[in-house]
């Protein structure tokens, strides 16, 4: 009887080491992939994670979504990114100027528009040098932006009021946010009267409304290139770049061609 009971025993840790064994195989399995990109891309990334890895279950995306160049300068500095997306060139080149990756290609494209929030009685306006910002922004309002000092979205929005001799006027009144999607939040919140963001930011968005679209040569080619660092994430990498995708950016606003 005691050798019977000894037996199962030596059984039943036998079968607990086997069960332990199989889970640490099954959590190995999982492949995790870390995809640094711009904060303008959050929901559409999201949505074709989502898909790709109900074709792909042995796979685990794993998101970072902040201003381009703060992204970069996390690469360059040795964050874990497998690929990235940036919303402007100049955050590849950062990378590429850092020998971090060699190779790199255009994905999307996107506009920049001038909102406000949805209850708002300002009508649409045309954007141009002779816009009256005097109406639209009275002194004491705010206007929010992604910092121009190292927010792409920023960037391209003072490049544009410059060129539309605007912003030595506007610059006092500017809400300058970490990331374009946290000066979409300002304009929702009612912290800021407008904001400059991307036609995309502005889609996703019930509580905001584009009143003015800034005229495309007054800035330049919002484009989001995109680069492989880490081959083992080829996989999603070619999803990103697929035709299924592509119908995603697309609904999301995004330029794909």
């Amino acid at each position: 009887m005691m050798e019977t009971i000894w037996y199962r025993v030596q059984k039943m840790k036998k079968f607990l080491v086997a069960i332990g064994l199989l889970s640490v195989f099954t959590v190995n399995a999982t492949q995790k992939i870390t995809v640094f990109a711009a904060a303008s891309l959050t929901n559409a990334l999201q949505e074709i994670s989502h898909i790709y890895q109900q074709q792909h279950n042995d796979q685990q995306i794993i998101f970072s979504f902040a201003s381009s160049s703060t992204l970069a300068k996390q690469i360059a500095q040795g964050a874990p990114a497998d690929i990235f997306i940036s919303a402007d060139q100049p955050s590849m080149d950062y990378l590429i100027d850092h020998h971090v990756i060699k190779h790199q290609q255009l994905l999307l494209r996107n506009s920049l528009v001038l909102i406000t929030q949805t209850n708002s009685t300002l009508p649409q306006i045309k954007i141009d040098s002779a816009t009256d910002w005097n109406v639209l922004l009275p002194a004491g309002e705010r206007m929010a932006i992604g910092d121009p000092d190292y927010v792409p979205a920023g960037k391209y929005a003072k490049q544009s009021l410059t060129n539309l001799n605007s912003y030595h006027r506007l610059e006092p009144q500017l809400a300058r946010a970490n990331n374009v999607r946290s000066a979409l939040m300002l304009v929702e919140m009612g912290e800021a009267k407008l904001g400059i963001v991307y036609s995309t930011d502005a889609k996703i968005s019930q509580k905001v409304k584009v009143i003015g679209q800034f005229p495309s040569q007054s800035f330049a080619p919002i484009e989001y290139p995109i680069t492989l660092i880490n081959n083992s994430a080829n996989a999603f990498y070619n999803f990103i770049l697929s035709d299924q995708a592509n119908v995603i950016f697309k609904k999301y606003g995004f330029i794909t061609e």
